[in-house]
């Protein structure tokens, strides 16, 4: 299948012979020598690729790529140069570059990177095509259009006019209790009762009486009869968060009472029955929680008939903004500011962060901004402290992790600078370029090889494997492109 591309090359000979390689490849090729034609000829018509030499004689390939990157996005773009470096490689990677090649290369290395760029190329329509299809951008409470939700939109829709019970499943934070309501918002008994019931912020003792209630004089101070969830919620929905926390004894009564709809109030001999739909949440493995004898196995399949798996906030890519651009809006209204919008810096840094709180921890990061700045834009001096300490603490680890024996200081830069909080990595850089000793790792077994060779031999054979092309190895093996250029780089510095 043919393809359209622009190859930007000063060298007439090199733009030639590398037209005729592109060309192999069914490429209809338009070759410029200058930025300022690649420009023009963007602006007349935009191809599927573009291959781009850094060095020009008007200006610089990297500028020409930045604003490839603000008004062609779809197009897809591979850098080429005579000067290579692993720093002037990592920052087009980071730039939005597909792949960065060396002159000189031969047919089949440029024919492998192109192949592989107009897959991601067809991979990222297909996916973009599918998700502008789906409707779902805010969904009873959910914000966000990615995939992992609208998966999750799906299934509520599914099963919101069932009666059979929901196991919803997820990290802290990841709105358990917002899927249990929009299962039920979405179902016939929209209009009956919802009743949530925590089951990790009620004493051991009083639980059975706040899901069952009590008669008067069935301890001390139950002063008058009381009605339970499971009466309150007579007709709507009963929803148990943070199930696998209720004792053992108490989930016996909890299985007969889901069996039947048939309970008795603490202190009474009356049964009563209600018509109830269960709806379960935790933040653990509820399957560990049975082999670990925490939590009924009978219990368990009453009521894991429908399980749903809340993705953390971390998985949900472009949602994370869209749920803090909401909350800034909504909160900047309730308390009387100005703030309309972020700075790229910290849409980056929101973007990169690994929320280990989820939505919940976004939403007291954003009030906490509001409340105690004032100013139409949210700048990265206004992010909590504990925020960067986090951030800083992680890029400390990575770095020590990634470098046991002590790695250029400019490679961790390059490391650190990538997380978005420059201030706050810098200074866990610094921390650990002082106390780490800079010591060499000995093998003390013939048969135990030091973990840096075991490291440089998988990636080097990942790269041969892959013929060259260092993305596709870096996919491969679940790492970004960048790190391995670094490795390279540190390696080539040791003379390793």
């Amino acid at each position: 299948m043919g393809f359209s591309a622009v190859l930007v090359e000063d060298s007439m000979s090199l733009g030639a012979l590398y037209s005729e390689y592109l060309c192999a490849e069914g490429a209809e090729v338009t070759l410029v020598n200058f930025g300022e034609d690649a420009l023009k000829e963007l602006a007349r018509k935009q191809p599927d690729l573009l291959v781009l030499d850094i060095k020009l004689p008007d200006m610089s390939g990297m500028d020409i790529l930045t604003k490839v990157q603000q008004d062609y996005p779809q197009i897809t773009v591979i850098m080429i140069t005579a000067y290579g470096t692993i720093d002037l490689a990592v920052d087009a990677m980071r730039a939005g570059a597909f792949d960065f090649l060396v002159k000189p290369f031969d047919s089949k290395r440029l024919a492998i990177t192109v192949r592989n760029a107009l897959k991601q190329k067809d991979l990222l329509a297909l996916v973009t095509n599918y998700e502008n299809s789906l409707p779902k951008t805010n969904f009873h409470g959910f914000i966000g259009d990615s995939l992992a939700m609208q998966t999750v939109y799906n299934t509520i829709d599914c099963v919101a006019n069932s009666k059979a019970s929901v196991f919803v499943m997820g990290e802290s934070g990841t709105g358990k209790e917002v899927c249990a309501q929009a299962i039920h918002q979405a179902g016939t008994r929209a209009q009956e009762a919802f009743i949530a019931l925590n089951c990790a912020s009620i004493p051991k003792d009083l639980i059975e009486s706040e899901i069952f209630g009590h008669t008067k004089g069935a301890f001390t101070g139950a002063v008058s009869n009381r009605d339970g969830a499971a009466t309150r919620a007579d007709g709507g929905t009963l929803f148990l968060d943070e199930l696998c926390e209720m004792d053992l004894e108490l989930q016996s009564k909890l299985l007969r009472f889901i069996q039947t709809g048939v309970f008795q109030r603490v202190g009474g001999t009356k049964e009563e029955k209600v018509d109830v739909r269960f709806i379960s949440a935790t933040n653990r493995d509820p399957w560990k929680e049975v082999q670990e004898g925490r939590f009924r196995e009978d219990l368990y399949y009453r009521l894991h008939v429908i399980p749903i798996e809340l993705p953390p906030l971390r998985q949900r890519g472009k949602d994370v903004m869209s749920i803090a651009k909401k909350l800034l809006k909504q909160y900047s209204k309730e308390e009387g500011k100005s703030f309309k919008r972020f700075s790229t810096e910290v849409e980056r840094c929101f973007v990169n962060y690994p929320w280990p709180g989820n939505v919940r921890q976004l939403q007291n990061v954003i009030r906490q901004i509001v409340v105690l700045n004032t100013a139409e834009e949210v700048s990265l001096a206004m992010l909590p402290a504990q925020m960067t300490a986090q951030m800083s603490t992680a890029v400390s680890l990575s770095m020590t992790d990634l470098n046991t024996s002590a790695a250029p200081v400019e490679a961790k830069a390059h490391y650190a600078s990538e997380s978005g909080f420059e201030n706050a990595a810098q200074q866990a850089l610094q921390k650990t370029t002082e106390t780490a000793p800079n010591q060499q790792t000995q093998v003390v077994d013939d048969d135990i090889q030091p973990l840096w060779l075991i490291e440089k031999m998988t990636i080097e054979t990942a790269i041969e494997q892959c013929d060259g092309n260092i993305p596709k190895a870096a996919g491969l093996l679940d790492v970004s492109p960048s790190t391995i250029y670094r490795k390279k780089q540190q390696w080539e510095d040791k003379g390793l």
